[in-house]
């Protein structure tokens, strides 16, 4: 996944650092980049927050980075 590498690249970070974000090996984030394994929805929900975008975004559905409204939490 392209988006997820330009991500990663326009923060200045290593696969190592996010994988250790993640909580996942640096070698099970590559296979997320490469395509060769799909993102379980937990990751993205990690990545979107990390990156502050949607996951249409990282998915490539929409073109604009900007996330959509969050829901506050609720006590």
């Amino acid at each position: 996944m392209n988006r997820l590498k330009d991500l990663r690249e326009d923060n200045d970070l290593t696969q190592q650092n996010i994988a250790k974000k993640l909580g996942i090996s640096q070698r099970g984030y590559s296979h997320y980049e490469t395509g060769d394994n799909n993102i379980p929805i937990n990751i993205l929900i990690k990545l979107a927050y990390f990156y502050n975008t949607s996951i249409d975004y990282i998915l490539g559905i929409t073109n604009i980075k900007k996330p959509y409204e969050r829901k506050k939490e609720q006590s």
